[in-house]
């Protein structure tokens, strides 16, 4: 048994349950696991949280659970993403978890995008007895599981899992289907009952900074964390942003053995990366460049080819009238560096062309979740949509309302 469990004081008003985003009720797990009734809490995470083995295992809990123990004030935080892996990995793997499925209600609903939200509202729409079809761009269900995290961070075999889990429940998966350029969403709409449209943030935010367009030595975050080995890197590799993205693209370069520098218009203080993911990156050997910002990129022809040069302007911190802290660009403060690739980082958005130019305020029966609502999330903040817009898009089959 692991001693973070007899350190747990099971509080009776638990701010780390309230601080997750799916409200795991960490001491009623807790208790459970010091019981010995493993089996129960293993079966009681799952049906809160279908990704509770991923979660725990890439999950912010600095941000979440963690960052809000009770015991935070005396620095002795309980370390409950521990027990939760040691519950719910080997669960997904091996347990062989149920997923109920429900009477059947005679409805149907397409879902468009195989990710955690996809996935969570897959599973919850076959337990409640809807019958489900889903669509996705890429071949394999996982969306930024399978082709966004690397497997040093989360190994394929987990999200082979799920796809397993999905196949079990009977989720029909149509992969390599661009809904809204391959299979137009008036078409779903007409042979479903409803659609909830679960895609992922995919589509890169530029730089938009002199020189980028057609550049052939910037490349973007999640196209290369896709298929690493698709990409030939030069040795001196930026990357640029400051979130979990850049962190995954950056160890990723580092090791493959390229010389690797995250630059960022702030400080660490400020990334939007998890605390672990900054770490990991450091002790994997990728540099930083903080208070740092590209401004302007260019290409000098030589003997040797094509040189790549950017221009960087160092950025500082100041006070806002209202108290606040904002960050400003440092005028005549400009360096040009060389490299030899450039990995973009700071942000995507979802694809709006699904829609086929139509609006989601003229589609009462088609629902919302994960980044298509959001924007980039976390995965936990991904099962917390699906969960809630299951409910809505069951409600409007029955005819119901929230």
């Amino acid at each position: 048994m692991n001693p973070e469990a007899q350190r747990c004081l099971l509080c009776r008003r638990p701010f780390c349950r309230e601080a997750c985003p799916v409200k795991t009720d960490v001491p009623t797990y807790m208790a459970l696991y010091r019981e010995g009734k493993l089996q129960e809490a293993r079966e009681g995470l799952f049906r809160n949280n279908p990704f509770s083995a991923v979660t725990c295992q890439v999950c912010d809990y600095q941000q979440f659970c963690y960052g809000h123990c009770v015991l935070n004030k005396k620095k002795l935080a309980i370390r409950w993403y521990e027990i939760e892996r040691e519950l719910s990995m080997p669960y997904i793997l091996e347990g062989n978890p149920s997923v109920p499925v429900g009477e059947p209600t005679g409805k149907r609903v397409a879902i468009v995008g195989a990710g955690p939200a996809g996935i969570t509202a897959a599973l919850k729409l076959r337990e409640l007895g809807h019958d489900v079809v889903m669509y996705d761009a890429m071949p394999l269900p996982g969306g930024v599981l399978r082709y966004g995290i690397p497997s040093f961070r989360l190994d394929d075999k987990y999200v082979d899992a799920y796809s397993a889990l999905m196949q079990k429940a009977g989720v029909q998966f149509h992969g390599s289907v661009r809904v809204g350029k391959d299979l137009p969403l008036e078409d779903i709409r007409r042979d479903n009952d409803a659609v909830i449209l679960c895609a992922g943030a995919w589509v890169p935010r530029k730089l938009k900074v002199p020189g980028e367009d057609g550049n052939p030595s910037v490349i973007y975050a999640l196209d290369y964390l896709a298929d690493p080995s698709s990409y030939k890197l030069g040795h001196r590799v930026l990357v640029i942003g400051g979130g979990n993205v850049t962190m995954d693209a950056s160890r990723t370069a580092v090791r493959s053995g390229h010389d690797t520098t995250v630059v960022y218009r702030k400080t660490f203080e400020n990334m939007p990366a998890g605390y672990e993911e900054v770490q990991g990156a450091k002790s994997d050997g990728v540099k930083f460049m903080v208070f740092s910002v590209p401004v302007a990129m260019r290409i000098q022809e030589t003997d040797e080819g094509e040189k790549y040069f950017t221009t960087v302007r160092r950025c500082e911190n100041y006070y806002r009238e209202d108290g606040t802290i904002a960050t400003k660009m440092i005028e005549g403060s400009d360096t040009e560096i060389p490299y030899d690739t450039m990995i973009v980082a700071i942000s995507e958005r979802p694809d709006g062309s699904i829609l086929g130019g139509a609006s989601l305020d003229d589609m009462k029966d088609v629902f919302i979740c994960g980044d298509y609502k959001t924007g980039p999330a976390t995965v936990v903040e991904a099962v917390k949509g699906a969960k809630e817009s299951v409910a809505e898009t069951d409600a409007f089959l029955r005819g119901e309302s929230l």
